[in-house]
């Protein structure tokens, strides 16, 4: 006799329909060969016996409640039509599971990890977090589960689609470039045939050319950095405001600034530049000191100078000070955090006339001396130690009014058209 939903609730462990007491697992028959198999322990399990090749076997259908009899039924029938195929149903789902495993161990997430992990100790550690978090949010959430060898051309460029609609233009050309090497890895590999980058050439809008916002104008800057030292927040963002314009250096190398490399006493900064992976040296002006020496008190402790606001661990967002500027009322289009730089190098040369090789070398550009040779970390320290000195100096006097006028300069410090 079938059975029914009544009968599989009311079966209870250790005691059969009949009445009959057990410790071992009993049998409901239900039709076809399937029967739910009661354990002493209360759990309700579907099986389906059947013979294939003269041999009885076992497959199993699932649990109850989670599996209904009526789902039960089902998977019975789909089971003995395999049968009726001469297909054994058990091998069949084998093959399944592993045809899902191989597509699972070649998806293009897998294999972009791969990739990664092959790499990323070879690039600048920067560098790596950026395309990884790039793949990560912009990539994976859309095609990372799909076999590598089955993206297609229209699916990936729906992808970037995504990210151009955002505004990112340039993001979605750096994350079809990524795509790209992860797609000819794959390929190198044995694991897909093509690149399907390569047929988007010239579906994307073309990026156009432009520098890091940045207000150049000495009066309109003046502005800027009264804003700035107006700035109501955490302490930690506070000074990385008020430090910022002092020091000039990359938003990722402020925000990643450790106490172990800062010597207050000496005055300076020793770290490695993340776009060369070369060292470099930054004198702080007294200014900066004043700023460090009051933060210290509260982050002392910790590896960083700005650490997060949730945890000492890491250093804070990438993105604090550029949210704080445009709570301040700073547009976007007037500076951005890299804008500090470009107003230094701008003011410095064109209003105090410092020499151009003193700039660039405290901007950690490449320079070179007149026989080729690139100067190291040291070179003309004493002389950027006067121009950090002097530039803060400046900035405070920009800070006090439009009347203010730049400060005296040491001549060495001058380029000789310098006026």
């Amino acid at each position: 006799m079938p059975l029914t939903d009544t009968a599989i609730r009311n079966a209870k462990p250790g005691r059969t329909p009949t009445g009959k007491v057990t410790e071992k697992p009993y049998k409901m028959a239900d039709s076809g060969g399937l029967y739910l198999e009661v354990s002493p322990t209360g759990g309700k399990y579907w099986r389906l016996k059947y013979r294939i090749g003269g041999k009885e076997k076992r497959l199993s259908l699932g649990v109850y409640p989670e599996t209904p009899l009526a789902k039960a039924r089902t998977r019975r029938d789909e089971a003995r039509r395999l049968l009726a195929d001469g297909i054994d149903p058990s091998e069949h789902r084998k093959a399944i599971r592993s045809a899902r495993a191989d597509r699972a161990a070649n998806s293009f997430e897998v294999v972009a990890r791969e990739w990664y992990g092959k790499l990323a100790p070879t690039w600048n550690p920067a560098h790596g977090d950026r395309i990884i978090r790039r793949l990560e949010r912009d990539i994976f959430p859309w095609i990372g589960g799909r076999p590598v060898a089955e993206v297609t051309a229209p699916e990936l460029l729906a992808v970037l689609r995504r990210i151009e609609a955002r505004g990112a233009v340039e993001t979605a050309h750096r994350a079809l470039g990524n795509c790209g090497q992860v797609f000819r890895y794959a390929i190198a590999t044995g694991r897909a045939e093509r690149d399907p980058s390569s047929d988007l050439r010239g579906a994307l809008p073309p990026v156009k050319g432009a520098h890091f916002a940045a207000v150049t104008e000495p009066e309109r800057f003046a502005e800027v950095l009264r804003a700035l030292d107006g700035y109501i927040g955490t302490p930690t963002v506070q000074c990385a405001l008020r430090l910022a314009p002092l020091v000039f250096v990359r938003p990722g190398e402020l925000r990643k600034a450790r106490w172990a490399d800062i010597d207050l006493d000496a005055a300076e900064w020793r770290y490695t530049v993340t776009k060369t992976g070369t060292p470099h040296i930054v004198p702080l002006a007294t200014q900066a000191v004043a700023i460090l020496r009051e933060l210290h008190k509260l982050t002392g402790r910790s590896e960083y100078v700005f650490p997060g606001a949730r945890t000492n661990g890491r250093p804070m967002s990438d993105n604090a000070i550029l949210a704080a500027m445009r709570r301040l009322g700073i547009p976007k289009e007037e500076m951005s955090g890299h804008g500090f730089r470009a107003v230094a190098r701008t003011i410095l040369d064109e209003v105090l006339g410092v020499r151009p090789d003193l700039i660039e070398h405290q901007l950690a550009h490449a320079v070179r001396d007149p026989n080729g040779r690139a100067y190291n970390r040291t070179a003309h320290l004493p002389e950027r130690r006067k121009m950090m000195q002097a530039w803060a100096d400046y900035l405070d006097a920009l800070k006090r009014g439009p009347a203010a006028t730049p400060v005296a300069h040491p001549e060495q410090l001058c380029s000789p058209t310098a006026e």
